[in-house]
């Protein structure tokens, strides 16, 4: 793999007209442009650079290499990481027939008229996608893409948890959303994780984690949604321990020693079987 040294500038503004930028702190800038913004389309970059788009692909084959990041339908976005995660819209589409299953089987368990806590995770899309015909049902969420997707759909009544916006993430943080979920009550909460290390469930982002902890307090029935590829990776907070959910719903890819081993720990697993 080739090295690629990169250190992030101070400020993400445009060069001074007549400087010249090495290709080092040219991807420094890109690295960090797509941090702040999430995905990116090449043009999107070659513009804020002032640089040619062969330039940018040059660039961002470089980052890819590196490990740092990756291209998805005519995006660039970060790579997921034990540091960092995609952005939500990079990662809603990613894996979807694996998430359609989670979302399916979790929608089953869910009978008329009940209140469910979406988090921020792409997989609450999904879920509302499943649970659309419900009308009667109440869904609470700190996700721009759940609430816009339930708007779309006419899904139930819709509760928007507020705080401070993360604009990769799509969602709402911070304080005021934690002690906003903490006045409330929902029959289920639904929630995702970054990756699993010792049956334990992590995310990068400390703020993140605490809109889902606050969640899974506030629920009366909790659901953990994993597509296999989470078992593969670690991040940095831990935020519950598998055994605390009610279920833990995972894809028919998830490998038959993964899941022998979480039900030995004591995790309650059902195992999705694909959209009825």
């Amino acid at each position: 793999m080739r090295e690629v040294s990169v250190r992030l500038p101070a400020s993400d503004e445009g060069i001074v007209a007549g400087q010249v930028e090495g290709p080092q702190a040219r991807r420094a800038r890109i690295a960090e442009y797509i941090m702040r913004r999430g995905a990116v389309s090449v043009e999107d970059l070659a513009a804020h650079l002032g640089v040619s788009t062969m330039t940018v692909y040059r660039d961002v084959a470089r980052l890819e290499e590196a490990g740092m990041l990756q291209r998805h339908h005519g995006k660039v976005a970060a790579k997921a990481s034990g540091l960092h995660e995609a952005s939500a819209r990079f990662r809603l589409e990613q894996n979807h027939e694996a998430k359609q299953e989670l979302a399916s089987c979790a929608a089953a368990m869910v009978p008329s008229g009940s209140s469910i806590m979406l988090d921020d995770s792409t997989s609450g899309v999904w879920v509302v996608r499943a649970l659309w015909e419900i009308e009667t049902m109440s869904i609470v969420t700190n996700s721009l893409l759940v609430a816009e997707e339930a708007e779309r759909l006419g899904a139930g009544n819709l509760i928007i948890v507020g705080g401070v916006y993360q604009g990769w993430a799509e969602s709402l943080v911070g304080p005021s959303a934690v002690a906003m979920i903490g006045q409330m009550y929902a029959n289920y909460a639904m929630v995702s994780a970054s990756g699993i290390s010792d049956w334990s469930c992590y995310h990068p982002y400390e703020d993140i984690v605490a809109v889902k902890r606050a969640m899974l307090d506030a629920a009366d029935t909790t659901f953990l949604l994993l597509d296999h590829t989470k078992f593969a990776r670690k991040a940095l907070f831990c935020f519950a321990s598998m055994a605390e959910f009610s279920a833990v719903i995972v894809d028919r890819g998830t490998p038959e020693g993964t899941v022998e081993g979480m039900r030995a720990e004591g995790v309650e697993v059902v195992v999705a079987t694909g959209t009825p």
